[in-house]
């Protein structure tokens, strides 16, 4: 999302709090011709004094903010018996916590510049419960989408706008490598073609412009919602079904 802002002719300011992730994102903005354009800190969302002051610091050096995206996530995946209380609080932490200090940040300043949008990355786990995905990251990915909508609503009559995106699996990425195994991943999904990067900052780029509340992807999960409404019992079977799950979502573009 930030190289794909970038084509665009924005100015990106990235934090993460991972220095591993920054240093390879540090050596791929070095390639790029937008590599004046992208701005790179670390930062920890959930600490809301520094992630105030990072913000600030954009703010006062440019005098506006046009765009907030939160994509923050602290990611284990595990039954609730094998998670530990701290990685279930530190999971709503990053991912809900984090995304309100922006919000209550940038609002008011979006909101006096007559401008501004607001994106928050969300999950199908968080609209589909059958099974896999840990009950933190499900219940953080929920609680993001129900802030979305709702901020959305408050903001019908303001220059504002807020984005919820639903993803599915997105391949070609650490996060399965690192954080999720094939044997939580549903079965069914293996036979599905996976999301890339590039699609998802097409999409989202593309829902800026528009102006979209929601962005579903792939579209084929707004199936599997709809499924799991009428009959969470017969989405949760439909999710076993094709047995193992062999797919290398890693390698997967």
């Amino acid at each position: 999302m930030t190289q794909a802002l970038a084509a665009e002719g924005a100015t990106v300011y990235a934090c993460g709090f991972s220095q591993g992730s920054l240093d390879q994102a540090a050596a791929a903005r070095a390639k790029l011709p937008t590599a004046s354009q992208i701005h790179l800190s670390r930062c920890d969302v959930t600490d809301r004094a520094a992630y105030e002051a990072w913000l600030g610091e954009v703010w006062v050096g440019n005098g506006r903010i046009d765009l907030l995206i939160h994509n923050a996530a602290y990611v284990r995946w595990a039954d609730v018996t094998e998670m530990s209380v701290v990685e279930a609080q530190r999971t709503m932490r990053v991912g809900y916590d984090g995304m309100v200090i922006g919000t209550h940040f940038v609002l008011p300043k979006m909101q006096a510049a007559g401008r501004g949008h607001i994106v928050n990355i969300g999950s199908v786990a968080g609209r589909a419960f059958v099974g896999g995905a840990s009950a933190a990251y499900a219940a953080t990915k929920a609680a993001i989408d129900a802030y979305t909508q709702i901020l959305h609503a408050e903001l019908a009559n303001s220059p504002v706008n807020a984005t919820i995106v639903r993803l599915g699996t997105v391949a070609g990425t650490d996060f399965f490598r690192k954080h999720v195994s094939n044997e939580r991943m549903p079965p069914f999904t293996q036979f599905l073609p996976a999301l890339t990067p590039d699609r998802v900052a097409t999409a989202v780029l593309h829902a800026i412009t528009k102006k979209q509340p929601i962005v579903t992807l792939p579209r084929y999960l707004e199936l599997l919602t709809f499924v799991y409404n009428l009959s969470p019992r017969f989405a949760r079977w439909l999710a076993k079904v094709g047995g193992p799950n062999r797919k290398d979502y890693a390698r997967v573009g």
